[in-house]
């Protein structure tokens, strides 16, 4: 965090990157001085309202956060800055965004949780946007002229009030990782309440093992069965991904797998009245596989400098995610964030995915069923091609497979049930 003091003084000439988070209600101009070397500007937690028409002085800015601040309309100076590739401008009051005011080189916008009714047609000009977070607006649908976004491989649209599915998303030749529960438009599942019921009493919280966006994970003790566990309470409210409750939801419809982490039941009498899951303690040894994506690779994961990968780890690995989205598929259900960073491996390769935050469920008895299964494959195709840039070994079968859940048309991948079956037929290559 910096202050504007520093600015003042000199002490951040050159700066690449700068914080500021005092209680601003107007734009410092200060920032200005900085024009030569800024590329990253983060004025997240304040109380702006509107940026300087002049903004596009900061000739070199890459990147701009203006999350948790007073905005009521998107501005249109921004369309000026023609380096700007990422905007976030998550948790505002924005109920407008005007026509024309994305920059041409737009790759990540973050409208996260605000009030946003209508998107502008000119959208679709944004024809190198990457991932696209809508999340917990009022939006009714989405311009037909965003089909012009080829490049769309992320799109969060959860909790809004979407009516009608817009189709021509699913076809669209890049997109991989999409969520789109919470709406009107969205397939309501009955879940049949047979997880067990247990007392928050039950359970001694011990200490926190992780947070994610829609919750936080904790080592408990459950006393009436002796044994640890975790334990996850949701938030409450609204993520980057849509709500916690479709996430829980998802989760406990998900059922029973190998591959997946075992969840036991759901938490009654939580005294600030949040919900709940218990779930299988994960063994010390798991590890996250990769990482989340950069801001410089937008939407891949990274990995670790150094790390390498055996041909029989990427094909185990690879064999457990197959098998379990058979799984989830086959129950209509779409994991909506299928990576490297959501997956936990040990030493003997075996995989389990979590993180059901922007699971969807979705018709099976539809035309367009088969379309949100392969536009999962292709993000199993990005998590494969992961996988294979850092093997030192070469399997032609392995990467034409990759090739084929990653072409374009998104009606000729293969479904998983295919991909399970020609990976079974190279482990058996591989050990003959």
């Amino acid at each position: 965090m910096h202050t504007l003091q520093q600015i003042q003084s000199g002490e951040l000439k050159g700066i690449q990157r700068l914080q500021l988070s005092c209680g601003l209600s107007d734009f410092p101009v200060e920032i200005f001085s900085l024009a030569d070397s800024l590329e990253i500007l983060d004025l997240s937690g304040n109380k702006l309202s509107e940026l300087p028409n002049d903004l596009h002085r900061l000739k070199k800015l890459k990147i701009l956060f203006l999350a948790n601040n007073e905005f009521t309309e998107f501005p249109s100076t921004l369309a000026n800055i023609p380096s700007l590739t990422m905007i976030g401008f998550k948790s505002n009051k924005i109920t407008k965004v005007p026509e024309n005011a994305f920059p041409p080189h737009l790759r990540w916008l973050i409208l996260t949780d605000n009030k946003i009714k209508q998107l502008p047609v000119s959208i679709g000009k944004c024809t190198k946007l990457q991932k696209c977070a809508l999340a917990g607006n009022e939006l009714e649908g989405l311009p037909e002229e965003m089909a012009a976004c080829t490049n769309l491989e992320l799109l969060r649209i959860s909790a809004n009030k979407i009516k009608v599915f817009p189709e021509w998303l699913l076809s669209l030749p890049r997109l991989s990782w999409i969520a789109y529960s919470g709406n009107p438009c969205s397939h309501q599942v009955s879940l049949k309440d047979e997880l067990n019921e247990m007392d928050w009493q039950e359970f001694e919280i011990q200490h926190q093992l992780g947070e994610g966006a829609s919750g936080f994970i904790s080592k408990a003790h459950w006393s009436t069965q002796n044994k640890a566990v975790a334990v996850k309470v949701f938030k409450g409210a609204v993520t980057s991904d849509g709500l916690p409750e479709d996430e829980m939801n998802t989760c406990l419809a998900a059922g029973s797998h190998e591959n997946l982490v075992k969840v036991l039941g759901r938490i009654s009498n939580h005294p600030q009245q949040k919900q709940a899951l218990v779930m299988e303690l994960i063994p010390a040894d798991y590890r996250n596989l990769g990482g989340p994506p950069s801001l410089e690779t937008c939407s891949r994961d990274v990995f670790p400098s150094g790390t390498i990968f055996s041909l029989n780890d990427v094909l185990e690995i690879a064999n457990g995610v197959a098998s379990l989205c058979v799984h989830l598929h086959q129950r209509g259900i779409m994991h909506g964030d299928l990576y490297a960073h959501n997956t936990l491996v040990n030493d003997a390769a075996h995989a389990l995915l979590g993180d059901f935050g922007a699971a969807t469920f979705y018709d099976l008895h539809l035309q367009t069923a088969p379309f949100n299964e392969r536009i999962e494959v292709r993000a199993f195709g990005c998590l494969l091609e992961d996988l294979l840039n850092h093997t030192k070994e070469t399997n032609l079968d392995l990467f034409q497979l990759k090739e084929d859940c990653m072409q374009e048309n998104v009606v000729n991948r293969p479904d998983f049930v295919e991909i399970c079956e020609r990976i079974r037929i190279l482990k058996i290559k591989g050990n003959a």
